[in-house]
């Protein structure tokens, strides 16, 4: 197992501090700095004991916090960087953490005389855990973990400018009759009234309009990809509450495309001006939201040429009254169909779902295959996660240079 333990130099509060006082300017009192894996690492390597071990175990205590130490506390994970901790009293054995799929086992250090036992490492890269806290033959909580490199262009550059995320209220949809959703746009800095901009819409909306706002700033900026406009959707609710999603994402047919097309492009346009061209739209999803993108620009590639696609959904779900409408049929569809003008970005992980709709890896598999086949222009990229978002963030600004990449200007009418 390769572990690579992370160190963070930490002299520019004291460095600031001196300009302050050379300059004669009042002080407040210096804030502590705050507790993160690095301070953790350090403070173990010193090997605490006495009165240092107890502040440090009431540290990682507070960091932690207590209620959830008793059987293990969740790791801490930071790029990639990891932190344990349990708080056990005479074991039997002395408490180690896992991968249960894997022969592998993270050891822990005891705090001094206390009860705590932790350890804070830098994992490999890209790599995923099936973690569990053991002591002897116990297994006491488990769950998930991934650790991937923070790409800087996720994350906020001050030089760059910065676009506006406006939230447009709820939209009442008449192609998914008696549904709600709310929705959002993301306006770059750049954008110019008049001049057509590219446009990308996201389903799950939700979650992606707190990132990805922040990618487009710093691509658009650097010219990595063009000046687009980002659309972000919730799936529908019926007037009971109960979710469409499941309808709106996983069916095979072109309704969805319909109500972007007829509905919320047509309502976006009333604020900003957008191609209409499919060399400039784009399109992207996780997990059914995944699906779901590929579908759109299956049924209209005139309309949408470039399609994200994350831990993607290419399963039996829909799978409708004869058991087999789903979507595991778009590898065979993609050999058999002519090749459509469109772009395909595909991300999943070897840890995704398997269950009686289907096996999403070997799915996404499948879908890349097929592509490859019938000579689609295509990426594949495959790692060890699990059904998360994270591997999808971590690559984010590749994948969307790569989806974006020589895109023509809009064709004049």
């Amino acid at each position: 197992m390769q572990i690579f333990v992370s160190k963070r130099r930490r002299f520019l509060i004291s460095a600031v501090m001196s300009v302050l006082v050379f300059a004669g300017l009042p002080i407040k009192a210096q804030e502590s700095v705050p507790f993160d894996h690095a301070t953790l690492a350090d403070r173990l390597n010193a090997k605490p004991t006495g009165d240092a071990a107890v502040k440090l175990a009431e540290e990682v205590r507070k960091w932690f916090g207590s209620k959830d130490l008793k059987k293990g506390a969740r790791p801490k994970v930071e790029g990639i960087n990891v932190a344990v901790a349990i708080e056990v009293e005479k074991p039997v054995a002395a408490p180690v953490v896992v991968d249960t799929f894997r022969d592998l086992t993270l050891p822990l250090t005891r705090i001094g005389e206390t009860n705590l036992y932790v350890a804070s490492v830098g994992l490999k890269p890209s790599s995923a855990w099936n973690w569990a806290y053991r002591i002897g033959d116990e297994q006491l909580s488990s769950g998930t973990l991934e650790v991937y490199l923070e790409h800087h262009e996720n994350l906020p550059d001050a030089s760059k400018p910065k676009g506006v995320l406006k939230e447009m209220g709820v939209f009442r949809s008449k192609v998914f009759g008696n549904t709600s959703r709310k929705w959002w746009v993301y306006v770059p800095a750049q954008y110019d009234p008049k001049e057509a901009a590219c446009v990308m819409v996201f389903q799950d909306g939700q979650s992606y309009k707190d990132f990805v706002p922040t990618v487009f700033d710093n691509l658009i900026a650097s010219k990595e990809m063009p000046v687009t406009i980002g659309i972000f959707i919730e799936p529908g609710k019926l007037e009971s509450g109960k979710s469409n999603r499941s309808f709106e994402y996983d069916t095979l047919s072109d309704q969805y495309a319909r109500f972007l097309m007829e509905e919320i492009l047509p309502e976006t346009e009333k604020q900003w001006k957008l191609r209409h061209d499919a060399a400039g739209r784009a399109i992207a999803g996780i997990s059914s939201g995944g699906i779901c993108a590929f579908t759109v620009a299956w049924e209209r590639p005139d309309q949408f040429s470039k399609v994200l696609s994350w831990v993607g959904s290419f399963t039996n779900i829909a799978h409708g009254k004869t058991m087999r409408e789903g979507g595991h049929n778009y590898p065979a569809l993609i050999r058999k169909t002519p090749i459509k003008p469109i772009r395909v970005f595909l991300q999943d992980g070897s840890n995704d779902l398997d269950n009686a709709n289907g096996n999403w890896p070997l799915a996404n598999q499948q879908m890349a295959k097929a592509l490859r086949y019938s000579g689609y222009d295509y990426q594949f990229v495959m790692g060890e996660g699990f059904h998360s978002n994270l591997h999808g963030r971590a690559i984010l600004p590749d994948s969307l240079k790569w989806l974006w990449r020589e895109t023509p200007a809009e064709a004049k009418k």
